[in-house]
């Protein structure tokens, strides 16, 4: 999905950013992550935002280093995306979405007047998120499709099966990636996987693993 600029490679994108701390939360290229925000430092992240390019980075806090509870250690690799929809609701919440445009490495956080955290990053180590559908002929879509029927036959769910296989496998993946009930460190091990081809394969083994576990989360794949 377009998001109304051009971003063509790491150069195209601002080296300061601000970031969203989200435990649980998976943002990738081209992926679309609805929020709702009522804190007001992130109000004032998004309306900060909405003046300059729109864009705004969502990363992990680190449960190995959790730091102090207002202010926690953030892992070093997260996802920036712009702002493609917008409203506002009578009650003083946002809702947006974001469109993923690439992962971002954190090179240092900045000291900030403000009341949200802002980060220097840089892109350059993942260039290929700048290329759409990149990897696709390598990724093992039935294994994906697998997986996902023996965890919807488990857990009794209903998804839009014609909308799957209409799917492109970029689209496919990264919105399971992303959609996925999985924990902290499977979401990142997802977000930091090199390629598609093995982001997909993450996918499968961790579903795979929560179905061997018979465990029943509550999943939004529906």
């Amino acid at each position: 999905m377009s998001t109304h600029a051009s971003y063509k490679g790491p150069a195209d994108c601002p080296a300061v950013i601000p970031v969203f701390p989200l435990s649980g939360a998976l943002l990738l290229p081209r992926g679309q992550m609805p929020l709702n925000i009522f804190e007001p430092r992130y109000l004032a992240m998004v309306d900060d935002a909405m003046r300059t390019d729109r864009i705004i980075g969502i990363i992990q806090p680190d449960p190995e280093s959790p730091g102090a509870a207002a202010n926690p250690k953030l892992y070093r690799v997260g996802c920036a995306g712009r702002v493609t929809q917008y409203a506002e609701t009578g009650d003083g919440r946002y809702l947006i979405s974001l469109t993923g445009i690439s992962r971002f490495r954190v090179e240092s956080e900045i000291a900030s007047v403000g009341p949200y955290r802002r980060c220097h990053v840089s892109y350059d180590a993942f260039a290929v998120d700048f290329e759409p559908r990149a990897g696709e002929e390598l990724v093992d879509r039935e294994g994906v499709l697998k997986a996902l029927r023996d965890f919807v036959d488990s857990n009794d769910l209903k998804v839009d099966w014609a909308g799957i296989d209409e799917a492109p496998d970029e689209a496919l993946v990264n919105a399971l990636c992303m959609m996925s009930p999985f924990g902290v460190r499977e979401k990142q091990a997802m977000l930091e996987a090199p390629d598609l081809k093995t982001r997909a394969e993450i996918l499968i083994a961790v579903t795979q693993m929560e179905l061997v576990r018979g465990s029943s989360p509550e999943s939004p794949m529906q």
